[in-house]
């Protein structure tokens, strides 16, 4: 497919010393470009990103540093730390897991997403995630007293959040990330919520979501840092979701059909993952150059719209902060979805 027409050179210049090469495979793939689009001024959050990784600018490019501090003045982290009790915590000091979205695990996650650097207020919300969601009997983050509420979804999530907000040293970020390895180098991906009968663990499956999520975590640690058991869990988390066609998503499920949510992309995503992110931390682990993603990245493309642009198709209920309006183009889905076709080629 030739390159469109009224593309512009954003990835060619000097300034931006990026070679032609590296880009044309994914580049024409696109409609149009949406470039000039992520990078207006009004989502910092998408301009930092589309700054860092599509364009590829250095640390110390000032408009980087410029739309990196940006992000703490934008909308959405505003409304998210405005809502925000001063001992660190949302709605109500409790493990922070209910109600979906506004308790304090979900904070912390969006925050991570949205780029938040590190402030007075997010160092509390993390040590108070550190201390009540954690359940040291389990040696796991859980949303419940118990561990019945010792969810991999729940685990890899914050764990990759704590990490992007300096944590990742801290003990019992350590001791979680060590006990959610060693759990699914034992016992797989097995997840109760993903089961016909939660009461009868023997009819556990194997969660796709939780896969992500975890392998999410497991990914920025470099590989010769990786201990035994995380190696392990990262092998497995790999082998299933290769075991399915990542744009049929037949996995196991308790309901036996394959969630809708797979299929629509959205901006942020909670317990649940989407085509998208699979795809992505594929990426992140070294297989982009997989042929048995190519029906899953031809399943992307064909999505975007006219103007090179991907819709909000999901958005999560009751939420502090808005990220878009359904069904209309999306800064965010945009990025996702250009960020991994750059690292796919």
């Amino acid at each position: 497919m030739s390159t469109p027409r009224h593309l512009s050179p954003w990835l060619v210049t000097e300034d931006h010393r990026c070679r032609r090469e590296t880009i044309k495979d994914w580049r024409d793939k696109l409609r149009a470009d949406p470039l000039p689009w992520l990078l207006e001024e009004d989502n910092p959050s998408v301009r930092y990103f589309a700054l860092r990784d599509l364009l590829r600018r250095p640390p110390d490019d000032s408009q980087l540093q410029d739309a990196r501090a940006a992000i703490m003045a934008s909308d959405s982290v505003r409304e998210i730390l405005k809502a925000q009790y001063p001992q660190g915590y949302w709605v109500k000091p409790d493990r922070g897991y209910s109600p979906k979205y506004r308790a304090t695990v979900w904070q912390l996650m969006f925050l991570s997403e949205l780029g938040a650097t590190s402030t007075e207020a997010i160092d509390r919300a993390c040590r108070f995630v550190l201390e009540h969601s954690f359940l040291p009997e389990q040696g796991l983050f859980s949303a419940t007293k118990t561990g019945t509420g010792t969810i991999i979804c729940l685990n890899g999530n914050l764990l990759r959040a704590l990490g992007h907000f300096g944590y990742s040293d801290h003990p019992t970020v350590k001791t979680v990330t060590e006990m959610l390895a060693a759990q699914i180098a034992t016992e797989g991906y097995k997840c109760l919520a993903n089961a016909p009968d939660r009461s009868k663990r023997e009819t556990w499956l194997p969660c796709v979501w939780g896969a992500i999520k975890a392998l999410r975590a497991f990914a920025p640690i470099p590989d010769r840092e990786r201990s035994e058991a995380v190696k392990e869990a990262v092998d497995q988390g790999v082998d299933f979701l290769f075991s399915r066609d990542l744009s049929g998503a037949e996995y196991p499920g308790g309901t036996g059909q394959v969630s809708p949510l797979w299929f629509r992309f959205g901006f942020p995503l909670g317990y649940h993952s989407d085509v998208l992110e699979a795809l992505d931390v594929l990426a992140q682990l070294g297989h982009g150059a997989e042929p048995r993603l190519q029906t899953a990245v031809e399943f992307v493309l064909e999505k975007q719209d006219s103007e090179g642009r991907w819709s909000l198709e999901h958005v999560l209920d009751r939420a502090w902060a808005r990220f878009g309006r359904k069904g209309e183009p999306s800064k965010w889905v945009t990025l996702r979805a250009l960020t991994i076709l750059s690292k796919l080629s």
